[in-house]
């Protein structure tokens, strides 16, 4: 992509951008060095990342990587045999921790069965070194200081110097306490020159002997190392050498345990680059409402909801952009300070952010091309130096943009051919225009010039647009009408200001009359477009509503199958009892007449006792055939009238239901728990209702209170002892109600308070039964209590 384009249309702005979610070195190289591309997988590749991190973000709070510093010169130093200091060495101990937690990470991702287009590609990358970490997490402290812990030796020196230092400053607190404080300027240790000394005073220098190390600014205090202990600093001194070279020959033997490990170690740091630089397009896609492009192989660009990424987000104006399916050229006329080159340059930058793996800011499913170029001729580029006008110095940059566009370009024109006379202008305007169609480029071009504003009703492949203008308050809404080209509002702003109305007539008069058709037809469209936009609107209405009644009747639906699989499923477990007990008892019945031929010997049974036999064996069957055709039942059954209210069972779904009115000759309307159903009256059995346990039916010991208890009790909002107390409560009035069944309301939450009523129903001796709502009346959010 040629760097122009990138500098005119802020391409580095937008990185700047990004860059403030970057936390290590390694991802800042990455971004200094991002690029567009025209490489289409590669280029899924970046987006599918972009993607998977966006979607780590939503579900993990993104990739944990921490601040990192740049270890690519640590790795040369090491190939080269030097050796790092502490700082370098905790520094790469920094990466390989990151790594290690980096594996756990993604281990727990795909435990999960959490999927990712490329997350694990990179993931699987890592490696871990898990010897060489433990030992720089144990001899280097995360400031670069060495550890006790690095080596025996290293810690047995920092005892004995210990050790001496308290020594020398017991023996220094002793000199300085009592009658020696008056020749001391201040009752202090400190020290100077890396050895322990006491402040005291010129004139009683010889009083404690020793060496003087240092005086103050007047002279009139000298820091003495008492002779007591100078034979301690000294051993002090011998200790803090064999310290220091102990940690060179530490550091040494770390530096030389990296240097087999220096590839996997600079690889592990880019690798966790990358994750640092897709953990900052989410962050960004965040912040900024962005999303990832779909690339279109037909390079379709139809961004949805555009908007300028260095725009202020709460006053950008969004905008649908489309180019390339139905048409490959746009013409944008109208006023200036619309917002034509903003629409412009959205375009521009919105596709070099698409081509560099980045989000950009336009809604879902927004589609963009694969462009080898982008070209853009934008703003006033009058060059001092070449002693060049606007005019020249706009041409110049279309000659060069003429020689290199072709089929796989996208050309962005602002006020082409401004600058000159109008009609020369305007008929280059047109002429560039035609040219860049023939070779089928992809072009978007801002004009002043009124003979373009037809130019999209004769071209073919191209279309007129225009930046809306509100007459009413006299100013741009910057909202993008494609389809419309732009119109003068001169007469309409002259009227509001209070200009005369004849001269205003007589402008229109003397305006041309091709003029004045044109400004007719861009009105006329302008209302079709409204009149469109309003009808548009009422069927997303009546769309929406559609929508809603569809999914509430497949919710209904499923809800109806799934209770007949319930009921299905009760029917089977009761008639496999039924046949197991009636497979004992013919069991028994078969063991007995074994018993009667073992004893009597076969063939020796009595007819009267095969057919006492076979008669039990026949009486284990429940036939309903015959019930049918039993006469007095047949009776029985017509003689009972239906009527409305009734309880019923309806035959061919197994289900109890009630009749709501009659519907024909022969069919009733039955309420079936949620559904309503239209069902032969030869399918319904008057059934006798159930009645309810004879302690819900005490009225005497009912108050008024009670009489108005709820079926439902909504916690939700309260807090967990409010909510228990109010179930124990409500519990106890609905028992008195007489209630069968009653619905707890707690909402999904944390979970605790569905918890805490659980155990709650579980402990009480009045509940029979309790479950989840269906997934209609609530799911796991509402619970269902049933009495005894």
């Amino acid at each position: 992509m040629n760097k122009r384009i990138l500098q005119t249309l802020e391409y580095e702005q937008v990185k700047a951008q990004l860059a403030a979610f970057i936390v290590t070195a390694q991802g800042n190289d990455i971004l200094a060095n991002l690029r567009p591309i025209d490489k289409v997988e590669k280029l899924k590749n970046w987006l599918a990342e972009t993607q998977d991190a966006i979607k780590v973000l939503r579900l993990r709070g993104g990739i944990p990587i921490p601040q990192l510093a740049n270890i690519a010169p640590h790795m040369k130093r090491i190939e080269i045999g030097a050796d790092l200091n502490g700082i370098e060495l905790a520094q790469v101990t920094k990466v390989l921790t990151t790594t290690q937690e980096l594996v756990r990470f993604f281990a727990d991702l795909a435990d999960a069965d959490i999927e990712f287009e490329r997350l694990y590609h990179w993931s699987e990358q890592l490696q871990h070194l898990p010897e060489v970490t433990k030992e720089l997490k144990r001899s280097i402290d995360e400031d670069g200081s060495i550890l006790d812990e690095a080596s025996e030796a290293l810690k047995s020196i920092r005892l004995q110097i210990r050790k001496s230092e308290q020594a020398i400053r017991e023996t220094l607190d002793s000199l300085i306490r009592g009658n020696n404080a008056r020749y001391l300027s201040d009752t202090l240790v400190t020290m100077r020159n890396d050895r322990y000394v006491i402040p005291v005073k010129q004139e009683y220098r010889t009083i404690f002997g020793g060496v003087v190390h240092d005086q103050s600014a007047s002279g009139q205090t000298l820091f003495i190392e008492p002779r007591q202990v100078v034979e301690l600093n000294n051993r002090l001194r011998q200790q803090q050498i064999a310290e220091r070279t102990e940690i060179e020959r530490i550091l040494a033997a770390l530096s030389a345990s990296l240097a087999p490990f220096r590839r996997e170690i600079s690889h592990n740091a880019t690798v966790i680059g990358f994750f640092d630089f897709m953990n900052a397009k989410a962050s960004y896609a965040k912040q900024m409402k962005a999303t990832v492009p779909i690339i279109n192989a037909q390079q379709y660009v139809a961004l949805k909801a555009a908007r300028h990424p260095l725009i202020s987000q709460e006053k950008v104006v969004a905008n649908d952009i489309m180019i390339g399916e139905n048409y490959q050229t746009v013409v944008i006329t109208g006023p200036n300070t619309g917002g034509k080159t903003i629409t412009l340059k959205t375009l521009g930058i919105l596709q070099l952010m698409a081509q560099s793996g980045l989000p950009i800011l336009a809604d879902d499913e927004s589609q963009v091309g694969v462009f080898k170029e982008i070209f853009a001729d934008i703003g006033d580029e009058q060059s001092i130096e070449q002693n060049l006008s606007t005019f020249s110095s706009h041409m110049t940059n279309i000659v060069d943009i003429l020689r290199r566009a072709d089929h796989q370009s996208l050309v962005l024109f602002d006020e082409l051919g401004a600058g000159t006379d109008p009609q020369e202008g305007a008929a280059l305007a047109i002429a560039i225009l035609d040219e860049m169609h023939q070779r089928q480029c992809y072009v978007m071009a801002t004009t002043h010039y009124p003979e373009l504003k037809a130019y999209g009703y004769n071209r073919k492949g191209t279309i007129n647009a225009s930046m809306e203008f509100d007459v009413d308050t006299l100013s741009p809404t910057y909202r993008l009408l494609i389809g419309v080209p732009g119109r003068s509002n001169a007469f309409e702003i002259s009227k509001r200001l209070g200009l005369a109305a004849p001269i205003i007539q007589q402008a229109r008069q003397i305006m041309d009359g091709e003029s004045q058709d044109l400004n007719e037809m861009i009105a006329d469209l302008e209302n079709r477009r409204k009149m469109t936009e309003t009808e548009y609107l009422e069927l997303r209405h009546h769309v929406a509503e559609a929508e809603k009644l569809h999914h509430d009747l497949k919710e209904a639906y499923s809800y109806f199958f799934e209770e007949r699989e319930n009921e299905l499923a009760k029917a089977r477990k009761q008639a496999n009892e039924l046949v197991e007990k009636a497979q004992e008892e013919a069991e028994g019945i078969i063991a007995d007449i074994r018993k009667l031929q073992l004893l009597q010997g076969q063939g020796n049974v009595k007819e009267h006792q095969l057919i006492e036999a076979k008669s039990k064996l026949a009486d284990l069957q429940h036939p309903e055939e015959h019930l049918k055709k039993n006469k007095v039942l047949q009776k029985a059954k017509r003689a009972k009238t239906l009527k409305a209210g009734d309880e019923v069972l309806v035959e061919s779904y197994g289900q109890r239901g009630t009749l709501l009115q009659k519907v024909g000759n022969h069919q009733w309307q039955v309420q079936m728990g949620i559904l309503k159903m239209t069902i032969a009256e030869d399918e319904l059995q008057v059934v006798t209702p159930i009645e309810e346990p004879a302690k819900r039916v005490i009225h005497t010991v009912r108050s008024a209170q009670v009489s108005h208890v709820a079926t439902q009790l909504d916690l939700r909002g309260k807090r967990y002892e409010e909510a228990l107390n109010e179930v124990d409560q409500y519990i106890d009035a609905a028992i008195l109600a007489g209630y069968p069944q009653v619905t707890i309301v707690h909402g999904k939450g944390t979970g605790a308070l569905r918890q805490g009523i659980t155990q709650y129903l579980q402990n009480h001796r009045s509940v029979a039964s309790f479950a989840f709502a269906p997934a209609n009346q609530g799911g796991n959010g509402a619970t269902i209590v049933k009495f005894k």
